[in-house]
C-alpha cells in the first residue's frame, strides 16, 4: 500500500477541500469516505449555498456583506453562544474561499427567489450541493488524491501527542495505515439515533434524520473516549421543521418548509406556540426543529391559505388541500373546535396588511393575542386551505472537536502533533447554538483548507 502523508476521514466539503488544499502542498493524501460511492459527500450533497462575506459585487453576490453585519447576523441566532475569535476567522476568511471554489470546478447561480431572496450574503451552487461534491472530486482525482469508499474507520491510536494508526475495514478485511498526519472531517453522531436518545432522552425517538445515514459519530466517539477535547452540547444541533411524511434518513434539504412565516404553526391540540414571523427565513428556519421537539409526540401543522401558496419554495410532497378549515381539520387530524377557536382568534387580531412584503421585515403584526405574530400577519380566510405535518429534521449534531485558529486537535496535556478537524464534526466550535443558512459550508471551507494546509506543512 502507498505510504500515505496524510489520510482525511469523512468525504464531504470539508474533508475534499482539506484533501485539495494538502494536494496542491505536494502531500500524498487518501480519502477514508464511509459511504458508498453513490452516496459519497455526506451532508453536503444535499447543500444550496455557501454564505460569503463581501466588500462589493463578487461572482453571484450583489452589494456588499461586510464582516460585522455578518458576524451580527451569527450573534442573533446564536444568542451570543459562539467563540467570536473562530467566528470572526470563518466569515473572514470566506470571501477568499469563493474565488478559489470556482478555480476547483464549483460553479454559481444567481440567488434563488421567495423566502430564500440571499442574494447578497449566499452564493448558491449550479446544480446543488451534489455537483459541487462530484467538481470536487475530480479535482482531487487529477491531483492525485486516492479515495476508498465504504471504507469504516474504527479506531484512531492516540499515542502521547500523537496519532499512531487508524484502524479501519474495507470490502469485508480489516486494515491499519501510519499516515503522517490526519484530518478528520467526518461530521457529527445525528445518525446514530441511540445516541440522540441519550442526549435527547425519548424524544428523540421522533426525529427525523435529514442528512447523511453514514454520520454516526464512531470518529468522535472514539477520539473523545481517549481524551481528545471536546465542545459543544449535545443536544444543540442544526434542526428544521420538516415535512412529516420525509423518511426517516437522508430526505435532504427538500424536505424542508419554508411556507412558517406566512402561516400559523399549532400543535397537536391546535394550539399555536411561537411567533411564525419572528424575522426572515433564513435566520430563523433552524429554531423550529427544536420548537416542534417540544411539543407533543414532536409534532405540529402549518396551515395556510390560497394567498400564501406561491409565496414560498415549492415543498416537495404536495400539500394537504380542502375547501374548508373543517375539512382540513379531519384530515391532518385536529380537533376542529379548538382550531377553529385558534383561528378565529388570529384572524381577529390581525390588522392593517397594506404593508404587507413576502421578503422582508414588514411590521404586519397582531395585537392583543400570545403568541404575537410579529411580521407577515395576515388572516388565514382565503379557500382552499393547506396544511402540512411538521417533524422535527435534525442535519448535524453540534457535540464536537475542539479546535484552535489552525484547526488543531487538543487534549489536556496540549496539541495533538499530527491531528486536524474541519466541517461539521467541529463546528460546535462556532455554532454552540441555532444556525445561519449556508454558515455550515463556510465553516467547512475555510478550516477544511486550513487543516489541509496545516497538515501538509507538518507531513513535509
Amino acid at each position: 500500500m502507498t505510504n500515505y502523508d496524510i489520510t482525511v476521514i469523512g468525504g464531504g466539503n470539508a474533508a475534499l477541500c482539506a484533501a485539495i488544499t494538502a494536494a496542491e502542498a505536494g502531500a500524498r493524501v487518501l480519502i477514508l469516505e464511509t459511504a458508498p460511492k453513490p452516496y459519497r459527500g455526506g451532508n453536503s450533497r444535499h447543500t444550496r449555498n455557501f454564505r460569503c462575506a463581501h466588500d462589493g459585487p463578487l461572482g453571484p453576490l450583489v452589494e456588499s456583506y461586510g464582516e460585522n453585519e455578518y458576524l451580527d447576523d451569527l450573534l442573533k441566532v446564536t444568542a451570543g453562544n459562539t467563540d467570536e475569535k473562530l467566528a470572526r476567522l470563518a466569515i473572514r476568511s470566506s470571501e477568499e474561499c469563493l474565488p478559489w471554489m470556482e478555480a476547483h470546478g464549483v460553479r454559481f447561480q444567481p440567488s434563488l427567489s421567495g423566502t430564500l431572496s440571499l442574494a447578497r450574503t449566499n452564493a448558491f451552487f449550479m446544480g446543488g450541493g451534489k455537483s459541487l461534491v462530484n467538481a470536487y472530486y475530480r479535482t482531487a482525482d487529477a491531483l492525485g488524491v486516492d479515495v476508498l469508499y465504504e471504507a469504516h474507520v474504527t479506531h484512531l491510536e492516540l499515542s502521547g501527542d500523537r496519532i499512531a494508526r487508524i484502524d479501519y475495514t474495507h470490502q469485508g478485511d480489516d486494515h491499519s495505515i501510519e499516515p503522517t498526519a490526519v484530518i478528520v472531517a467526518s461530521g457529527g453522531f445525528q445518525a446514530d439515533t441511540d445516541w440522540l436518545a441519550r442526549a435527547w432522552g425519548p424524544a428523540a425517538k421522533n426525529f427525523l434524520i435529514r442528512g447523511t445515514p453514514y454520520n454516526r459519530g464512531v470518529v468522535l466517539a472514539d477520539l473523545l473516549d481517549q481524551g481528545i477535547d471536546s465542545v459543544g452540547d449535545p443536544t444543540q444541533c442544526h434542526a428544521v421543521a420538516i415535512d412529516g411524511r420525509a423518511p426517516k434518513f437522508d430526505g435532504g434539504i427538500v424536505t424542508r418548509l419554508d411556507c412558517v412565516p406566512f402561516s400559523i404553526v399549532v400543535n397537536k391540540q391546535a394550539e399555536r406556540f411561537y411567533d411564525e414571523g419572528e424575522d426572515v427565513w433564513p435566520k430563523r428556519y433552524a429554531i423550529w426543529g427544536r420548537l416542534v421537539a417540544a411539543q407533543p409526540d414532536q409534532v405540529a401543522y402549518v396551515i395556510i391559505d390560497s394567498k400564501s401558496l406561491d409565496l414560498f419554495m415549492p415543498s416537495v410532497f404536495p400539500p394537504l388541500k380542502a375547501d374548508t378549515i373543517e375539512n382540513l381539520a379531519g384530515m391532518l387530524g385536529l380537533p376542529l373546535a379548538k382550531l377553529c377557536e385558534t383561528l378565529d382568534a388570529f384572524n381577529s387580531a390581525c390588522g392593517d396588511t397594506s404593508a404587507f412584503h413576502p421578503t422582508e421585515l414588514d411590521g404586519v403584526t397582531t395585537t392583543g393575542i400570545a403568541p404575537a405574530k410579529t411580521n407577515w400577519a395576515r388572516p388565514i380566510n382565503t379557500p382552499p386551505f393547506y396544511g402540512y405535518s411538521l417533524r422535527t429534521g435534525v442535519t448535524f449534531t453540534y457535540l464536537g472537536l475542539k479546535v484552535d485558529e489552525t484547526a488543531q486537535c487538543f487534549n489536556a496535556t496540549g496539541p495533538i502533533r499530527n491531528l486536524w478537524a474541519a466541517g461539521e464534526t467541529m463546528a460546535g466550535s462556532i455554532l454552540g447554538q441555532g444556525y445561519l443558512a449556508g454558515f455550515g459550508m463556510t465553516i467547512g471551507t475555510v478550516f477544511g483548507r486550513i487543516a489541509g494546509r496545516e497538515a501538509a506543512a507538518y507531513a513535509n
